[in-house]
């Protein structure tokens, strides 16, 4: 099986601009060191995650009595709620609003399952227009691009990419790349559309069984723009988004923008519990494979994930082959391990872009066992057959070489001295990990050889 979308490929092209490459990974690197400060000022940081991760763990044991309370609770407030088994139930339960209340002035904030969902494309083909509002979500959506990050939408690019488009979109000043300048015009530009909407659609942070209310997190308030001026608010939920109790906001909102960029807390941590008078409030419930997850023993607590991000900016592989190369809506390690149970043959390549380092694990607020997952479904994927031919004769060679001693240590004597000697032979564009890299000296030795020496 040969897959179009291969994280490879689509990485070695968003390497050839090393400067930009090294920009990436330098600024993912920076947001990283913002969350070890910020996680290191707080003396319980880890007995938080360890909370976070119990709570999440209990939740996820007892998800449909926790969908049903929240459900009666959210009912008796006033609020619609809807059920969508995947992405295209979901997309025609927004469709249908729409359609039944005639509206044409859509704003929406940002929601990665909307973007799992492909909703914006879903309505374009419908002739209905939908303005993102967050202002990296726009300037992608100018840009016909995806986000290539959950929480830095257009972190792969500079100042530079956005007045171009801005100037083309928004007829601003040619080449004046001030940031400050470019943020007024944005929100000059999105001013009307908040005012003028008629729909407004949310995602949803955390949703809270006890109350039947959910919260919003942004550090803009466009979530609260367009919701407070709107006549329907359509918030969209993954069904994992619930947690049982109140109280339990007060763990996950200390540790989701610690972990996300460093903040002790989001600037807008927006509480919606009830329409208000004369407004329609509507939640959209989306299962799209999360209950075959669930249902997979090795991979079910990857549905704690809070996306907050952190394992995206500790990452070395997304950091330095970009968003885009995961070829997802959510990218990174833990997109590695969601993407392939919604589609097993299309993203069997991700969990293979890793390095297995496990400081996405390290980093993960709720304690996600992120690397060993990844592991899991590489020997997932070979044993269904989702594999090229050539990693499979690789992985075969591999496995034969590791399990015989001798032929381990001969092969490593002649790649010492081939690269030494005959370094044409593997720096060549035959070797794909030549192609990025320099390659390394040869070393004099084995590490075994070494070994030897030093007990004598």
């Amino acid at each position: 099986m040969e897959n179009l979308k291969n994280h490879a490929t689509a990485a070695e092209e968003f390497i050839k601009d090393e400067p930009r490459t090294d920009w990436h990974d330098e600024t993912l690197w920076f947001v990283r060191q913002k969350r070890d400060l910020a996680a290191h000022t707080l003396p319980e940081w880890e007995e938080l995650r360890e909370w976070g991760s119990q709570i999440k763990n209990h939740t996820l044991s007892n998800l449909d009595e926790y969908l049903e309370n929240f459900e009666t609770n959210a009912q008796a407030n006033g609020i619609k709620i809807h059920w969508a088994k995947d992405a295209e139930e979901h997309n025609q339960i927004i469709h249908k609003i729409i359609t039944d209340n005639k509206f044409e002035k859509i704003v929406k904030s940002k929601s990665m399952l909307t973007e799992e969902c492909h909703l914006n494309e879903f309505l374009i083909q419908k002739g209905i227009a939908v303005v993102d509002t967050d202002l990296g979500e726009r300037i992608v959506q100018f840009r016909n691009e995806a986000p290539s990050h959950i929480v830095l939408p257009a972190i792969h690019l500079k100042k530079q990419d956005v007045s171009e488009t801005f100037h083309k979109h928004l007829n601003t000043e040619k080449g004046n790349n001030d940031p400050q300048y470019l943020t007024e015009a944005a929100r000059q530009h999105l001013r009307n559309h908040f005012v003028e909407s008629e729909l407004a659609i949310t995602g949803v942070n955390f949703a809270v069984a006890e109350t039947g209310g959910f919260v919003v997190c942004t550090n803009e308030g466009n979530a609260d723009m367009g919701v407070n001026t709107a006549k329907i608010h359509i918030a969209c939920m993954g069904m994992e988004k619930i947690i049982p109790k109140a109280e339990h906001l007060a763990v996950f909102l200390r540790l989701l923008t610690r972990s996300a960029t460093g903040q002790p807390i989001t600037t807008y941590s927006s509480h919606f519990n009830k329409p208000r008078p004369g407004q329609e409030m509507h939640i959209v419930i989306v299962d799209n494979g999360r209950s075959r997850q669930l249902g997979r023993a090795d991979f079910r607590n990857s549905l704690k994930c809070i996306r907050c991000a952190a394992c995206f900016n500790t990452c070395p592989v997304y950091r330095r082959s970009g968003g885009h190369s995961y070829h997802t809506a959510v990218a990174g390690p833990i997109g590695s391990i969601l993407s392939p149970n919604l589609d097993m043959r299309a993203n069997a390549d991700l969990p293979f872009a890793s390095t297995l380092c496990g400081s996405c694990s390290n980093v993960c607020p709720v304690k996600i066992d992120i690397h060993e997952q990844l592991w899991k479904w590489r020997q997932v994927l070979v044993n269904e057959g989702y594999v090229t031919t050539t990693k499979k004769i690789g992985m075969g060679g591999m496995a034969m070489v590791f399990a015989h001693p001798r032929l381990y240590r001969l092969l490593g004597s002649i790649g010492r001295k081939t690269i030494k000697w005959f370094p044409f032979f593997v720096n060549n564009k035959l070797n794909p990990w030549y192609k990025q890299r320099d390659m390394p000296e040869a070393p004099k030795e084995s590490f075994r050889d070494w070994f030897k020496k030093q007990q004598k």
